[in-house]
């Protein structure tokens, strides 16, 4: 037996955005972060487990709302010129109203044109097109042609090919690293070895991206309040020792 899973297909990742939004009542000016974020992920590895390719535009939205993510989490604020704090959201909900006015435009257009089809198409349309073409005399045209002008062709097409041959690709990769994953290989870490310095954790995997996704990682033990941390020696290393769970209900 086969069966069939349907998700809902969206234009573009603002349009994902925009229904997570409406769907929970949510407040566009006061985005959760951390929910709108962990159901957009989802949606993209609903789409990996169809076998469906993610588009750029989806993987370049998904970093941005982990970036503001990871801003949200750090204790200092960013400040604009007159001292007042920025809100890392900011700018994320002015393209989500730009596109929200948009695709309202782009909504009522479409029904236009439906309505528009909908009417009688005008006649002569077949009669002026045999027109036009008995206007059009190819064996004259042909008559003009001569070497200069098809060496001229033949430049402007090699030319539009060299072009074609030098844009520069981009190639997106998918590292397989997230943040659920990265917390739960630190927390058993810290089971081996009740203190973890951040160098060591480093050292472990020694790349640009797996240090990207343990810092996060680190950042939602501290806020989920599964981890402390303490400075050590060094520049910028610290060590993260595990909460036991008699500390974690004491604090409370």
């Amino acid at each position: 037996m086969s069966f069939e899973i349907k998700l809902p297909l969206f234009e573009g990742p603002f349009d994902l955005l925009l229904f997570f939004i409406q769907r929970d009542e949510l407040d566009i000016h006061d985005i959760p972060i951390h929910q709108i974020t962990k159901d957009f992920l989802d949606y993209m590895h609903h789409l990996e487990q169809m076998n469906v390719e993610v588009a750029s535009e989806f993987i370049l939205v998904a970093a941005t709302l982990m970036r503001i993510k990871a801003k949200m989490l750090l204790p200092r604020p960013t400040l604009d010129d007159e001292g007042n704090e920025v809100d890392p959201r900011e700018e994320l909900v002015r393209h989500l109203l730009e596109y929200k006015k948009y695709k309202s435009v782009v909504e009522e257009l479409a029904n236009m044109e439906n309505a528009r089809s909908q009417k009688e198409a005008r006649g002569n349309v077949v009669k002026e097109l045999k027109k036009l073409a008995e206007g059009n005399n190819v064996e004259a045209e042909l008559q003009n042609v001569d070497l200069y002008k098809l060496l001229r062709v033949y430049q402007s097409v090699l030319s539009r090919y060299e072009y074609e041959q030098k844009k520069p690709t981009h190639e997106v990769v998918q590292y397989p690293y997230s943040i659920s994953v990265q917390r739960d290989f630190i927390m058993a870490k810290l089971v081996d070895s009740p203190k973890l310095s951040f160098e060591k954790l480093i050292a472990m995997e020694p790349n640009k991206i797996a240090v990207i996704f343990n810092f996060l990682s680190i950042l939602d033990l501290l806020q989920m309040k599964k981890i402390t941390m303490h400075l050590g020696e060094g520049f910028n290393n610290f060590w993260i020792e595990k909460i036991e769970e008699e500390e974690h209900l004491v604090g409370q």
